[in-house]
């Protein structure tokens, strides 16, 4: 049974990237500088992951990119366009939602499994 737990764990992982990509890209961020940042929050991202769902944000027009040349290494820098503020705000509410129904009924249950 144990043995599930990780592919679960990673299941649900996957669904909370993008809102998490999303949340840092408020400002120009290149590739390193957002895993740095997730990091930081105790997210864990493989590049391997990253850059596909950055290609992915930008096929569907929530996030921009461009290359800045003015260092002696180019990067390439994402921000959120204005659609994707807003559905990044509509994301984040609904996650909130989700997250106080999913923490009340757990906390259900755990009361319901003490008695």
């Amino acid at each position: 049974m144990a043995e599930i737990v990780p592919s679960l764990t990673t299941e649900l992982r996957r669904g909370t990237l993008t809102l998490a990509v999303l949340s840092q890209l408020r400002t120009p961020q290149y590739g390193y500088s957002l895993v740095q940042r997730l990091e930081a929050a105790s997210i864990q991202m493989d590049q391997s992951t990253l850059y596909p769902l950055l290609r992915r944000l930008e096929k569907q027009e929530l996030v921009t990119s461009e290359w800045d040349t003015t260092e002696s290494r180019p990067r390439k820098y994402y921000e959120l366009s204005s659609y994707g503020h807003e559905v990044f705000r509509q994301l984040k509410t609904e996650w909130f939602r989700m997250n106080e129904d999913l923490t009340t009924l757990l906390k259900e249950e755990e009361d319901h499994e003490s008695d």
